[in-house]
C-alpha cells in the first residue's frame, strides 16, 4: 500500500487490533476495512468511521492508545478531594475529564479524548503542572465527576447533603454519591495519615471512626447514627460482601489505588449489639517491603539474624504480638534470600504481599487448605525454603520440625512474649523436646516503638527517678539528655511519626539445647542466653532511647522487666 497519508502495514494492525479489543469493530469488518484502504489509499481509520462503525471520538480514543497513552480504570482509584480541586468542575465536565492524582510536579488527568492537544495545555497552564493524559471510560468519567465534585473534601457538607428518605431504601443505601463520598472521604484520610487500620465502630448515639496510626487508635470522626447501615453497606459492597447477612462475620477484601498508591484492604465485620462492626486493614503495596536495613536492627542482631537466615536447614521463630512486625520482618528476609537458584514457597493467611519467583499459597480452612495440608503438599515441590504465616498447633509445628531435620530452611511466627518462651511454646503444644532442640535455629522476638518526631523533637532532662524507673541509675548526675516530641502537623501534633522495630535474638547453643531437653523453664533458658550475651528487649529499647529515637513513655509501654 502507498500514497499519502496510508499507514504502514504493522501500523493498521495494531490499529484494528485495538478496535476489536475494544469491541467497537469484529474481525470480518476490520478485513473488509483493510481492502478498501488499500484500494482507495486512505486510513484505516478513516474507512471505518465512513462506514460508521465506530465514531470519530472512538477513532480519537483508538489513536490515543496507539500512541502508548494508558487506559485507566477509574472504578478501581479512589481520587485526593484535593486533587480534585485542582480543575473546575465546569472544564472538567465540558471537556469529560477529571483529575487522579500528582506525583512531585506531574498530574494524570483522566479522559474521554487524551490526543486533544488543546485541553492539555489549558490544564497544564491552570494547574502550573506537567500533564500525563490516560484514557478513560466516558461512563466512568461521568459518574465519577458526579461522585467527586460538590462538596470535595467537606465532610460536614457530605452529611449535609444526603436525602434522608433515601436512607429508609436497603437497596439504594450503598449507591448514594454522597455516602460514596464520605466513605471516600475517610478512606483517602487513612491514607494520607499512614493508618494500619480503619475502625468504623457503631455506638448508641453516633457512628465511631478511628484509625491506628503508629500502633494506637485514635478517634478521627463521629458520624451521625441515622448514617450506619449507609455506610456500613458502602463498604461491604466495596468488599463484595453480602449487605443482607448482618448475624454472622464476614471476611472481604477490597483492591483500589489511592491517589498513586496501590492498597489492598483486608475487611473484617463483626456483628455488635449496635450492628455492625467492620476493620479495615491497609495494606500499601508501595511501602509494605522493607529492606533489612530499614527496619531497626543494631549491628549485632543483624549480623546474628543473617548468619541464621545463612543456614541450609533449620527453624527460624519471629514472636511477638499481632502487630508488632513478625510478617514484615520475615517478608523482608525472603527478599534477602530469594535468588534464581533458590526454590521459596510460602503458606499465610493470607499472602499480604506479592514476590516475583516465589509460590505463594492462600491458606483456604473451607476446602481444607490448612497450614499443615499445604506443608505436607510443600515437602514433595522440592523447596529450600519454607515460610510458614503462623506455628498454630501441633500439627503445623511437628511437619515444620520434621521439614527442617529434612534438609529445609523454616521461617514461621510464634504468639510468645520473648525469645526463650518459644521453646518452650513448642514442647508446651506436644512437641518432643529432642525435635525442638535439633531442629531450631533461633528465636526472634521483637516489637515496634513509635519513632519521636523529626520534625519538632527537642531534648529534655529526665528527672534522677525517672531514671531510676528506667534502670539507667548509672546516668544519674550525668547530665545525659533524651528526645521528645512537642508536637506539630507533621506529627498530627503526637510527637511522634513513624515507627521503628526492637529486636531480642536467641540463637541456639549447646547448653540451651541441654535445657530444652530438659524441659527447662523460659527463665532458666533466660538465665543461660544472658550469660551467653543476649540484648533482651529492655535493653534493646533503651538503647533506642539513649540514642535519641523514642521515649521512655514508649519504653514503658511496649516493654516490661
Amino acid at each position: 500500500m502507498t500514497g499519502p497519508g496510508a499507514y504502514k502495514e504493522g501500523q493498521i494492525k495494531r490499529l484494528g487490533q485495538i478496535l476489536i479489543e475494544r469491541g467497537w469493530i469484529i474481525q470480518e469488518q476490520l478485513d473488509e476495512a483493510l481492502k478498501e484502504a488499500e484500494a482507495t489509499h486512505t486510513p484505516i481509520g478513516q474507512v471505518i468511521v465512513k462506514k460508521g462503525w465506530i465514531t470519530n471520538d472512538e477513532l480519537q480514543r483508538a489513536l490515543a492508545l496507539q500512541g502508548g497513552v494508558s487506559v485507566f480504570d477509574l472504578s478501581k482509584y479512589i481520587v485526593d478531594p484535593a486533587v480534585i480541586k485542582l480543575i473546575p468542575e465546569s472544564f472538567a465536565r465540558k471537556y469529560k475529564l477529571l483529575p487522579v492524582f500528582v506525583v512531585e510536579n506531574d498530574l494524570t488527568v483522566a479522559m474521554v479524548d487524551p490526543s486533544n492537544l488543546y485541553v492539555i495545555d489549558e490544564i497544564q497552564r491552570m494547574t502550573k503542572m506537567q500533564v500525563n493524559p490516560v484514557l478513560a471510560d466516558e461512563i466512568e468519567v461521568h459518574k465519577s465527576q458526579d461522585q467527586y465534585y460538590g462538596g470535595a473534601g467537606n465532610l460536614n457538607d457530605l452529611i449535609a447533603s444526603i436525602d434522608r428518605t433515601k436512607l429508609l431504601d436497603e437497596e439504594k443505601l450503598g449507591e448514594e454519591a454522597p455516602v460514596i463520598k464520605i466513605v471516600n472521604y475517610v478512606i483517602v484520610q487513612a491514607i494520607q495519615k499512614n493508618a494500619s487500620d480503619i475502625h468504623v465502630e457503631p455506638e448508641e448515639k453516633f457512628l465511631n471512626i478511628r484509625y491506628r496510626i503508629d500502633g494506637l487508635l485514635h478517634k478521627q470522626f463521629a458520624l451521625p447514627l441515622d448514617l450506619t447501615p449507609a455506610v456500613i453497606s458502602r463498604l461491604k459492597i466495596m468488599g463484595s460482601l453480602d449487605i443482607a447477612e448482618k448475624r454472622l462475620p464476614q471476611d472481604g477484601h477490597i483492591v483500589m489505588k489511592v491517589g498513586n498508591r496501590n492498597i489492598d484492604f483486608r475487611m473484617s465485620t463483626c456483628p455488635t449489639i449496635h450492628g455492625e462492626n467492620i476493620v479495615l486493614r491497609v495494606l500499601d503495596k508501595n511501602e509494605g517491603l522493607m529492606g533489612m536495613a530499614a527496619l531497626g536492627f543494631e549491628d549485632r542482631e543483624m549480623r546474628l539474624f543473617n548468619e541464621i537466615l545463612k543456614a541450609p536447614y533449620g527453624i527460624l521463630l519471629v514472636t511477638g504480638p499481632t502487630g508488632s512486625g513478625k510478617t514484615t520482618t520475615l517478608y523482608s528476609a525472603l527478599q534477602t534470600i530469594n535468588k534464581e537458584d533458590v526454590n521459596i514457597m510460602t503458606v499465610e493467611d493470607p499472602v499480604e504481599y506479592h514476590f516475583m519467583g516465589i509460590r505463594q499459597v492462600n491458606v483456604n480452612t473451607v476446602a481444607g487448605l490448612t497450614f499443615a495440608a499445604a506443608l505436607r503438599s510443600f515437602l514433595r515441590q522440592d523447596p529450600d525454603v519454607i515460610m510458614v504465616g503462623e506455628i498454630r498447633d501441633k500439627e503445623t509445628a511437628e511437619i515444620a520440625t520434621q521439614a527442617a531435620l529434612t534438609g529445609h530452611l523454616v521461617l514461621s511466627t510464634l504468639h510468645t512474649n520473648d525469645s526463650p518462651s518459644a521453646f518452650t511454646r513448642l514442647v508446651d503444644m506436644g512437641v518432643e523436646p529432642f525435635l525442638v532442640s535439633s531442629s531450631m535455629l533461633g528465636v526472634l522476638a521483637q516489637r515496634l516503638v513509635r519513632r519521636v518526631c523529626e520534625k519538632c523533637k527537642q531534648p529534655f532532662e529526665p528527672l534522677p527517678e525517672l531514671l531510676k524507673d528506667l534502670g539507667l541509675d548509672a546516668y544519674i548526675g550525668k547530665g545525659i539528655k533524651f528526645n521528645k516530641g512537642r508536637g506539630c502537623d507533621y506529627c498530627g501534633n503526637s510527637g511522634y511519626k513513624g515507627r521503628i522495630g526492637i529486636y531480642e535474638i536467641l540463637r541456639m547453643s549447646p547448653a540451651i539445647q541441654e535445657l530444652v531437653l530438659k524441659r527447662a523453664s523460659a527463665d532458666d533458658i533466660r538465665a543461660v542466653a544472658v550469660k551467653e550475651g543476649l540484648v533482651t528487649l529492655r535493653q534493646a529499647v533503651l538503647n533506642k532511647l539513649l540514642a535519641g529515637l523514642t521515649t521512655p513513655e514508649e519504653v514503658f509501654r511496649v516493654t516490661m522487666e
